[in-house]
């Protein structure tokens, strides 16, 4: 299995996933065809975010279908929401503080 970090550094991977997000399933031509990308670019980069997990792959008779895997990026943003937690916590703290003077 390859890094979700890494297959992330890309930015048609990112822009890939952000129409995954969009569109419950599609097809690498419809990828194509909707960024203007070569059909062995999609493939490259399907193939990287399939093998970070962060597509699924269905087929439906001779076509692929490629959707967006919610439980590896859902970990993802958690790993977001846990590093930024604290100081959100500490920020609302701040402000719900009635003893702070405030100028």
């Amino acid at each position: 299995m390859g890094s979700p970090w890494k297959a992330l550094s890309d930015d048609n991977r990112r822009r890939i996933l952000l129409l995954l997000k969009e569109k419950d399933m599609i097809t690498p031509t419809a990828i194509a065809d909707h960024f203007g990308f070569t059909m062995p670019g999609v493939s490259i980069n399907l193939r990287i975010l399939k093998e970070a997990d962060l597509v699924t792959e269905k087929r439906e008779g001779k076509s692929r279908m490629y959707s967006l895997n919610r439980n590896t990026t859902s970990e993802l943003v958690r790993f977001f929401d846990d590093m930024y937690e604290h100081n959100l916590k500490s920020l609302k703290e701040y402000v719900e503080n009635p003893r702070k003077k405030r100028k």
